[in-house]
């Protein structure tokens, strides 16, 4: 059999990494510490070697059957890996190149440009995703998959999309990338740092100093005297500095819209323990579009806003499905409010969303009509007032704190629009419902448990 060296040096720290044979692992990495170009070369080991596969699923699986084994590493159609990115337009900008780059020693690899595919002569495939597009992700069977910037991607990306179909496969997930503050990549590796059943690593630059050598300490001290110099031009914040090569949990979000008033209900103990007082009406606040966002929210006479829970779909989510997660939830709601372009008549149905949404038994109140920056100011106005429950709204704190507005390094200032991403759906809901929120006048009465018309009765 013909040996083919593909021109790929690991770093040191990625040595370990392509040695393990757990079905989980967890990157935090500073800045340039090469994990792209780690993720790219692993993919594609896993798709040239059967015998890795095999040695793989034996560890985790030591009662495999021969015919078992087969099935898993010889599926119809080939093993499928999956590389991830915040946008698709990234995958392709700065990761399609590499990936072909490393590919091309391979005698026999088929490139499919449109789908940003290798197709090897195992028949096993490598394919880049944008977390923007995540109904793409639904299709495969993945036998691996890696979520590069995971900070930047849903916090809810691989358990509502991705988790099922990776079950059926044994495949393995890799979360990797610079953190961003207390994030979701961050909890990640403080959850599963001690399990014997994941890979975990945090490399700081410090440790990439202390253990890599050559032209790569020379290069990542350049880049480090580079980031100085624009420090001191006022080009870039010491946070960023710290949060880029010394991975500070406690460093903000560039240009977090929000920051300043999370920070504070963190500090205050406002985000904490919030259970559904049934005494009390639940109003929701959603974002509907590609993604479906929902804040669950109680207020008291006192003027405490509660937020009690939040669910955020993993990629286009219909309104009977909507419906039915209100009912799974079991709360005595209130008002249901939704942004003014629920009223919009659709062209398949003739009708408008409010329309199809109250034959299904939710009756819409239609947030106020106001400028995106007054409703930032509504939001920054109401946060003083709001009490969180930290494990229920999980995702969509995460996602209040990442809006940001991004920078114009040319002009070097912020932009005036905020930054449309992941971030916007959950961000977008709470908006609405700072602009819409009505402290209640008096006590009321609670309504029995909503009963949505719909095919679950």
């Amino acid at each position: 059999m013909a040996v083919v060296t593909i021109p790929y040096k690991p770093r040191n720290w990625a040595k370990a990494f392509h040695d393990r044979l757990t079905r989980f692992a967890v990157l935090v990495l500073h800045r340039r510490a090469g994990k792209t170009t780690a993720l790219m070369n692993q993919h594609i080991r896993a798709a040239m070697d059967d015998g890795w596969e095999r040695e793989r699923l034996l560890k985790i699986r030591p009662e495999l059957s021969d015919a078992e084994l087969k099935e898993l590493i010889r599926p119809p159609g080939g093993r499928h890996y999956g590389h991830v990115l915040p946008l698709r337009t990234q995958a392709k900008l700065v990761v399609w190149d590499k990936l072909k780059h490393y590919a091309s020693a391979i005698p026999g690899i088929r490139v499919n440009e449109s789908e940003l595919l290798i197709r090897f002569p195992s028949g096993h495939k490598v394919q880049l995703f944008g977390a923007d597009n995540p109904d793409a992700l639904r299709g495969p069977g993945f036998s691996g998959i890696s979520f590069d910037e995971y900070s930047q991607q849903p916090a809810n990306i691989f358990s509502e999309v991705i988790s099922k179909a990776l079950a059926d496969h044994l495949g393995y997930a890799i979360f990797a990338g610079t953190i961003k503050g207390k994030d979701h990549l961050y909890r990640t590796y403080e959850a599963v740092k001690d399990d014997p059943a994941w890979f975990s690593l945090w490399q700081d630059i410090d440790r990439s100093l202390a253990t890599e050598d050559g032209i790569t300490v020379q290069l990542l001290e350049q880049a480090m005297a580079d980031d100085r110099a624009q420090i001191a031009q006022g080009l870039m914040t010491q946070d960023e500095y710290d949060q880029e090569w010394y991975l500070s949990p406690e460093a903000a979000v560039k240009g977090a819209i929000y920051g300043k008033e999370l920070t504070a209900a963190r500090q205050e103990g406002r985000i904490t323990t919030v259970p559904y007082d049934p005494a009390l009406p639940v109003n929701t606040y959603w974002d509907l579009g590609m993604h479906l966002a929902i804040w669950f929210e109680q207020s008291t006479r006192s003027g405490e806003v509660r937020l009690i829970d939040y669910y955020e779909s993993g990629g286009e989510a219909s309104l009977p499905e909507a419906a039915k997660i209100l009912k799974e939830k079991g709360y005595a709601y209130g008002r249901h409010v939704a942004p003014h372009d629920i009223v919009v008549k659709e062209l398949a149905s003739g009708r408008s969303r409010l329309e199809s949404a109250a034959a299904l038994g939710i009756h819409f109140q239609i947030a106020p009509k106001l400028s995106i920056e007054d409703g930032i100011n509504a939001v920054k106005l109401l946060l003083p007032r709001c009490w969180f429950d930290g494990v229920r709204c999980q995702a969509g704190l995460e996602a209040l704190r990442n809006y940001r507005r991004d920078f114009n390094a040319r002009l070097n200032e912020f932009k005036a629009e905020p930054l449309h991403n992941w971030a916007s759906h959950g961000s977008d809901a709470f908006r609405y419902l700072a602009v819409s929120h009505k402290m209640p006048a008096m006590a009321e009465p609670v309504p029995p448990p909503y009963r949505p018309i719909s095919p679950w009765g």
